[in-house]
This record gives structure tokens, sequence and C-alpha cells, in this order.
């Protein structure tokens, strides 16, 4: 035994030795796949690296944050504690693509002090989930920070090589840039996209792109790189230093350059990595939701996904306008149209919805002042209570309740958001005296308070005020041209769905969507919430509304109909004209039955970019529906139906291109086929270039059964094993 005074000097060495050395924190994921590595080193620096299975996703990337007020940069970190625990739940989303959500992860706390003369306390906490990582700063109460002002935040995304990436440009504005397909190296933001039609727009970094960000290493792995719970904090965009392959984080800032306005206690967002080695896990991940705090609404059995109609597409395709007087407003100025939100006309689409089993309405341009304000910048546009004098409120009221259809409120706000919060009460409180239950908000334009940006922290705060306003008054909301979700939709769960992203109108009056759009939507957009993509579009070609418009939807017909599946929302609009669809009822028949709200989803096969297949069963239904959708080429997919119920026999209706379809010649050919199967069966797609194929799959009833008994007995059977 050693002497006790030999024996204390021994220790202390020991500790010696540890001060002066890196120290490193491990956690693995509870399936081991990922590893985390967070390294504290001798001079101070946290840096941070991610595995999957062995091989590098974030190679070591620095942590820290800077602050105008008090004038502090935190990257140097005495290390005060470090804290790990396990969790392991399973939630009900009130809505959802599956009826269950697992939220299990390993999670490391460091707890910090500032290195320097400061003494401010800091703490990161990670996430290591079996399908990503999640981290965020937070700053508790203490004697030493109360109110601050954030300057930067330094978090870096360290990348380990030049990795296929689908991007848009970095902006504090807009979302709605087509997508460019490149290596890392070959990012350039400067031509400003595929968005020369957006009028607010604030680009700001040749090398900055928007999350979420998707990639593809060349080893194979999937990356995602997004936030979640983004609240009363700027978002984040990321600048790529091309020489190291490092993604640095950029806030938007305010009118005066701030980033953000804090006060301890406070956190950030969660900063979000999404990994597999399988493109399908990407798109079923649930990480960024369940780093969401649970909803905020006690009870939400008044929240219904919709599907719905409405006075919309008319207005992009020139039919009709927004403006009573009958002049376009924005790129449609060019000719003297109806207006669109008259009382007739917003009762044939009630007549419609009502006919076909839609629940929803919407009518757009139905209030007094779309004359005068686009690209003004104009204070006090609208008051959201007085109608045109075409549009009869009280009457339509009546009318939509005695044929079981609602009305769904338009609110564009024309980006004056001060006018709009002085009018938000008396705009909801009027919603619900004429029977309205839900609103499409609008932000077209630039920011009022003049400076503010669409994605900087006065307005992330504007998001949320309207998603608890509107459900403290039993609203859903789905919001346009706003920043684009990080799950929030788990918190207010009335918040039904988002635009922010290039959404289907750009195909009626611009260069478009290319026919990849829709197949990296998912991976990019979609990773954060539903979107409000408005699909369901008929007639492809707009020469069809005037014969000199060269402009058309970028897809098949039938690729339309595959959108209600692959592009995930539980508000689903059939964005079409009535008389385009009673033209082709046969076809319209999927999107009568498709559902809006889902118990299970399978993503069968996918590959951003490219293609998606999915197959999703209806919300408490035996049904199933599957989309499958291609880029600019043609392909052919196979959809395994191991899914449905052993011992049941299922009719499965095809929706598919014909055989001379294609999206830029015949995008409007169609087929219908009707075949019997079992979860034994192996459907074979054949896509055309930029199409797409939509399959209701329903169980046989009894009679059925009896009746095909022969057609039955063709059916595969089960193999058995050896």
């Amino acid at each position: 035994m050693l002497p006790k005074r030999l024996l204390l000097s021994v220790v202390s060495m020991f500790f010696v030795f540890l001060a002066k050395a890196d120290m490193t924190y491990t956690t693995l994921s509870p399936n081991g796949n990922i590893k985390l590595e967070v390294l504290h080193r001798q001079n101070g620096d946290v840096v941070y690296r991610v595995f999957y299975k062995e091989k590098a996703v974030i190679t070591p990337s620095g942590l820290g944050i800077k602050f105008k007020v008090p004038e502090v940069t935190l990257t140097k970190f005495k290390l005060l504690a470090v804290d790990s625990s396990v969790f392991d739940e399973i939630w009900n989303p009130v809505w959802g693509e599956t009826k269950t959500i697992r939220n299990n992860y390993k999670q490391l706390v460091l707890k910090l002090a500032d290195k320097g003369t400061s003494g401010i306390e800091m703490a990161i906490t990670f996430r290591v989930f079996d399908d990503g990582v999640g981290f965020r700063y937070s700053f508790p109460q203490q004697a030493k920070l109360n109110h601050f002002i954030v300057a930067d935040e330094l978090t870096q995304f360290g990348m380990s090589g030049d990795h296929k990436a689908f991007w848009i440009p970095g902006d504090y504005d807009t979302n709605e840039y087509g997508y460019y397909t490149s290596n890392l190296s070959k990012v350039d933001a400067s031509g400003g996209g595929f968005a020369q039609e957006i009028h607010a727009k604030t680009s700001f970094d040749n090398n900055a792109v928007q999350t979420p960000l998707m990639m593809k290493s060349a080893d194979g792995l999937y990356i995602n790189l997004h936030e979640a719970a983004l609240v009363n904090y700027p978002a984040m965009n990321l600048v790529l230093n091309k020489e190291t392959m490092t993604f640095s984080s950029h806030l938007v800032p305010d009118a005066v350059g701030n980033k953000a306005y804090l006060q301890a206690p406070a956190q950030t967002p969660w900063r979000t990595i999404i990994v597999s080695d399988k493109a399908p896990e990407i798109l079923m991940s649930k990480t960024i939701l369940n780093l969401n705090e649970p909803s905020k609404i006690a009870d939400p059995s008044w929240i219904k996904p919709v599907k719905y109609v409405g006075v919309w597409w008319e207005m992009h395709v020139g039919k009709s306008s927004w403006d009573y007087s009958g002049g376009q407003v924005g790129s449609q100025q060019a000719s003297k149209v109806p207006h669109g939100a008259n009382t007739d006309n917003v009762k044939r689409y009630i007549d419609f919805a009502a006919q076909h089993g839609f629940s929803g309405v919407l009518v757009e341009g139905w209030n007094t002042g779309w004359e005068d304000w686009f690209g003004q910048w104009k204070e006090d546009v609208f008051d959201f209570v007085t109608p045109y004098p075409d549009f009869d409120v009280k009457g339509l009221q009546k009318y939509a309740a005695q044929k079981g259809v609602k009305l769904i409120m338009h609110h564009e706000t024309s980006a004056s958001v001060t006018n709009y919060e002085r009018w938000m009460d008396t705009a909801y409180r009027f919603m619900k005296q004429y029977g309205y239950d839900a609103v499409k908000t609008g932000y077209v334009g630039r920011i009022i308070p003049r400076g503010e940006h669409h994605d900087g922290q006065w307005m992330i705060k504007h998001y949320e005020r309207v998603a608890a306003k509107t459900a403290s008054y039993k609203i859903m909301l789905n919001a346009h041209e706003p920043v684009r979700p990080t799950g929030l939709h788990r918190t207010y769960p009335n918040w039904l769905a988002c635009e922010a992203a290039r959404g289907n109108e750009f195909n009626a009056w611009s260069h478009g969507n290319e026919p990849d759009h829709e197949t990296i939507l998912p991976f990019t957009r979609i990773m954060g919430g539903p979107m409000d993509y408005t699909p369901g579009i008929f007639k492809i070609k707009m020469s069809y509304y005037n014969p000199e418009k060269k402009e058309q939807v970028h897809t098949t017909l039938t690729k339309q109909m595959a959108l209600y599946i692959t592009m995930y929302s539980p508000l689903q609009m059939a964005a079409d004209l009535p008389e385009n669809y009673e033209a082709k009822m046969e076809a319209f028949q999927f999107i009568k039955d498709v559902a809006v709200d889902w118990d299970e989803t399978k993503v069968l096969d996918a590959e951003p970019g490219d293609y998606i297949l999915t197959a999703r069963k209806g919300k408490g239904s035996d049904n199933w529906f599957i989309g499958a959708i291609t880029d600019e080429n043609a392909r052919s997919l196979s959809a395994e139906l191991s899914f449905l119920d052993d011992g049941k026999v299922y009719q499965a209706i095809i929706y598919r291109d014909a055989d001379n379809a294609d999206w830029k010649s015949n995008p409007e050919a169609y087929t219908i086929e009707k075949k019997l199967v079992n979860r034994n069966s192996v459907l074979g797609l054949k896509l055309a270039p930029g199409g797409g194929a939509a399959i209701s799959i329903m169980p046989l009833t009894a009679e059925q059964q009896l009746q095909m008994k022969k057609e039955i007995k063709a059916l595969p059977k089960t193999k058995k094993k050896k």
C-alpha cells in the first residue's frame, strides 16, 4: 500500500494531467449506429463530431456564440459539469403521417463557464437519436447575465467531402427559389436562382445556402442539416468555406444589424443533423418533430385535417382577378378580367365541394384593398373585415352551412405586419361570427416594420403569436410566405401547414418548377413540416387559357395526383378549376378518395432529385394509397405490397401515365387499371418523363370476394420457408 502522502501526490498529478489533455465525451444513439464525440480542448474550445456506422458525418466543428451586449465572445470555456441521460416515450400526434411516434434519445449536457473574465455560464445540450443529432445552447438565470444581444452564432458543420447538394441561395426574406443540384464546391448563389419573379428577396453571400439542406456523400451517406423549435430567435442560413468544406451558421439580422434580443433564462433553437445510408429513412425521420415541445392546446378535438377547393387558381391563370375593379396584381396586371370572389362564383365552388365531399372552400380577393398595394411598401392596406360589394358575407355563411361546407378565410397582410397585429383580434372575431374556422395568411412583399426581414427574430415571434392567437379562437392556420417550418406544428397543432417554398402557382405565370422540384422538396423544405403545395392541376398547359402563354406545369397529370401522397400535408387543395375536374371525373376520383390524415406511412423507395415512392394508410381505415413520382427521366419502379394485412384481398386502382405520356409533349395522357392484390403482390410502375402514378388500394367487400373467387385464387401465395 502506498503511503497516504504519496497517494495524494499521485492523485494530484493525475488531475494535472487531465487538465492539460483534451477530454472527449462520447454518446451513442440507442441503436449504436450514430456516435457523437464532444471534445473539450485544453485551450477551452468545445468541438463536436458525428459518425454514422463509423463513417464521418460531421468533422471536428466549433461551437460558440458572440454577444454584442455584453461584449463577450463565448468560445473558450471552463467545464463545470457533464450530465447524461436516456429518454424514451411514445406519443400520439393530433394529426400526422403516423398514429404514434417514438421519441428515443441519449442526452449529453455540458455545463460551461466563460474562461475569460465575464464568468458567464452556458450549457450545450446534445440529443442523439437513431437517425440524427440535435444540439442547442442555453443560458441559465445567473447574476452575470440578464438582458443580452446576440451578435453572431459561431456554430460550424464540417463536411467530410465535396458532397452532392440540393440547395437554394441563402436569403433573409424568401425561400421561393428553384433548387440547384451541384457539388458543394460548385455552390454559387450570385445568380439569384430561378426567382426573378419574387418581389422581396435579400441575398447576402455567394456561398450561402438555406436550410433544410440535403446532401449525399460519395460514400453513400444522406445528410440533412436544419433546425428545430425556432422560437424567439432568427432563422439560420449556412455559409460555406470551400477550402475547408465547413459551413458556418449565419443568423438573419434585424433592422439595425443585431441578431437576437434575449433575457436569461434563454435557449436557442436546436441545430439538427439527420443522417442515414438509406434515403427513405431521411423522409421517415421524426427527430425534428421530437425536438419540439408537446402541444400547448389542451383540447385539440376541433382541429381537423382539411381537403379543400377554392377561388385561387383562376386568378393565377388570368381567368379572374383578386381586385374588384378587375385589374390583376403583380405579374398579372396586363388585362381586365372579372372579379373572382363574387357571391355567385363562390357558391359554384361551394356546390362543387359539397357534391364531391370536400370540407373547405378557400376564397381569395374577397376583401377591399387589392387595388394598389403590390410593390408599394404601403402600410394600412387591409382591414380584414370589409368585403367587396359583390361578396355577401352573411349570405355565403348561410349557403355554405346548408351545404355542410366551411369557408376558409384569406388574410393577405401585404407584409404590413404591424397593421395585421393591430387587426388580428378584430379579424378573428369576424371570422368566428361568420363561421370561418381556418385562415390562410400571406406575407407578400417587404416587411413593415421597415428594415425587418421575413426570417428575422421580430417576424419569428409574430408567426408564433399568430399560431397562439388563432388557437385561442379555435382557428386553424395555413401561413404563406413565412419562415420555413421547424416542427412547431407539434406545439401548435392548429398550425396545419405553411407554404415557405416555391409552390405550384409559379407554373402558371413564370419559368415554373423543374420536373425534379417535387422530388427534392420532401428532402428539404418538408423536413421541417407540411407544405401547402396546392397540387391537383389537371389542365397542364396555360395556352388553354391564353394561346399566347407558353407556361405549363412541369409534370404529367398523374404526377399531380401522386403529389397528394409524396408531399405530406394535412391541408390538401384540389387546386384546379371545377370544370377541369368535371372533364376528367374518372381521374378526379382518386383526389376524392385519398385521405388527408394517416395511421401509417412507408417510404418504399426514394432518391433525392430523382424519384419517390410512398405508401400511406388512411386514419382509422383499411385503405392504402401509393404515390410515385419521377424527375425529367422516365423510370420504372416496383411497389412491394407486404405492408397489407395478411389474408385480405384488395382492389388496386392504378392511375398511371399513358404509354405515350410526357410532361412536355403529352402531359394529360393517362390510363386507369384495376387489379386484385394481396400482401404478396408486387406492382410494376412505369413512369413517363416528369410523370407519376397514384394508386388506391381498398379491401374487397364480402360480396366482391364471392363474385371474384376465380381471380382471388390466382393471386400470389406466401412462399413457405425452407
